[in-house]
């Protein structure tokens, strides 16, 4: 008799999953920053031996303008696999792409033509508001359960923001994940350990302070997010809250380790109130409860406020703005995106506790401006949205953070571009001098998924 074998692209563990053949496609999300054109989903050959590597090699427009397209993932990845999922021979095939300022989603079919995918469904902003209070969706992933989608608000922009579930077949929106939400208000991204029944979320601030940009007033009255949340992830209640700090604002992306008997994860802080300085923070499970520990500072650096833009040109210094960081299938490097400065900084997380640099590269930044082997010249943005590839082997990453934003730190305007790294044996990076990609006009480059799976889009239920 025939038998249904699970998506290939499902792994039981992080450890097959590094075993994986190499990607050939990488998608991204491109916006127009002035809202006239459409925004799309590209198509970019990463394979070495292709006569198109470092090419877009397809394209995907989106029938609207505006939607500003965001932190965007799979229907189904190897939490399938996991004892509780209902669903283990679902198929890794649709992208599911949220509008951050259109609250709209898109589903795009990547099977038959993985370089062209099919948009098939848009559900709408009407539809979200009606079935789950929520508005301005930021980003995808794929669970046990189905599809989780967290938005920053609820349907009339205002707090709170949370998650929502989506049926991973017919992708209809099934309502608000929160049974309990304590708390919690804010709302920004979220992850979960599987192997502990745990959910952390972390928070930016609502749609009146980041729409337009970053608002000054409310960034200094430390009014932006500074909280973690942990949450019963069986139970969808909400068991508590850590606070950072005052000083400490816009507690970013969570990367919790893939090992499913390990109980800690690295979540990004942008800035802090008292230097400029970022931080990364580790939580860990202590007993019955989890703490947070500040295990990376990376300062600020000193700057000639003529070389500054205004809103830095008081502190007379450039602050690194980490704004994502990603961690490597084996939970061995950490990496960390320097928007401000530049720099892409790699990290040994073997002790989560006591992180040790071991490779950092510089492109672009506020004053550097570092260039590019391929590209020549000076180059604008900064290593913003990273991806690595499952073995561990490549890095991406692409310059633009938010439509709003981004002319608050870049005035004279960002240039977009897309580069990728090559990770040595036991530690250190570098450039890949064949591929630089110079993102054409209108469209800025932002999120990357890898064909296959990365190491931001899948969880494991095996160790």
């Amino acid at each position: 008799m025939p038998t249904i074998a699970p998506d290939p692209t499902f792994y039981p563990s992080p450890r097959m999953a590094a075993k994986a053949p190499a990607e050939s496609l990488a998608y991204v999300a491109a916006f127009d920053p002035e809202r006239a054109m459409p925004d799309a989903i590209a198509v970019v050959d990463v394979d070495p031996a292709s006569s198109t590597f470092s090419q877009i090699v397809g394209q995907t427009d989106m029938p609207n303008t505006g939607d500003e397209l965001h932190h965007f993932g799979w229907n189904a990845c190897s939490s399938c696999l996991c004892p509780n999922a209902s669903h283990p021979h679902t198929e890794r095939r649709y992208l599911i792409v949220p509008g951050l300022r259109s609250s709209r989603l898109h589903i795009l079919d990547t099977k038959d033509t993985p370089k062209s995918p099919k948009l098939v469904k848009v559900i709408e902003p009407e539809e979200i508001a009606e079935k789950a209070n929520y508005s301005r969706i930021h980003t995808i992933h794929c669970g046990p359960e189905g599809i989780y989608a967290n938005a920053l608000a609820d349907a009339e922009g205002n707090a709170p923001g949370g998650i929502m579930l989506l049926d991973h077949e017919t992708f209809e929106v099934r309502g608000q994940w929160e049974i309990d939400r304590g708390p919690q208000e804010l709302a920004y991204d979220f992850w979960w350990h599987l192997g502990h029944d745990t959910m952390i979320t972390s928070e930016w601030g609502l749609p009146s302070t980041f729409e337009n940009g970053l608002v000054p007033e409310v960034l200094l009255g430390s009014k932006y997010g500074r909280r973690l949340h942990f949450w019963n992830l069986h139970t969808r209640k909400h068991q508590q809250t850590i606070e950072l700090g005052e000083e400490y604002q816009l507690v970013f992306e969570l990367r919790p380790a893939h090992d499913p008997t390990k109980a800690y994860g690295f979540v990004g802080c942008v800035i802090s109130l008292r230097d400029l300085s970022a931080s990364i923070w580790t939580w860990y499970r202590d007993g019955d409860r989890w703490q947070v520990k500040k295990t990376i500072e990376i300062p600020a650096e000193p700057a000639d406020p003529n070389t500054l833009p205004p809103v830095l040109q008081g502190f007379k210094a450039v602050a690194p703005l980490v704004t994502d960081i990603d961690l490597s299938m084996d939970d061995r490097y950490l990496y960390v995106s320097c928007w401000g400065t530049g720099d892409m900084i790699q990290y040994d997380v073997t002790d989560p506790l006591a992180p040790k640099e071991t490779g950092r590269v510089r492109i672009g930044g506020i004053v550097s401006r570092a260039g590019h082997p391929k590209a020549g010249g000076p180059l604008n943005g900064g290593p913003q949205m990273v991806e690595v590839s499952r073995d561990g082997r490549r890095v991406y990453f692409t310059n633009s953070l938010y439509g709003a934003v981004d002319p608050q730190f870049y005035p004279d305007g960002i240039d977009g571009w897309m580069v990728k790294l090559d990770v040595r044996e036991g530690g250190g990076i570098s450039f890949d001098e064949r591929f630089f990609v110079n993102w054409p006009k209108p469209h800025r480059p932002h999120q990357i998924r890898l064909q296959g799976g990365d190491c931001s889009s899948d969880s494991y239920c095996y160790p």
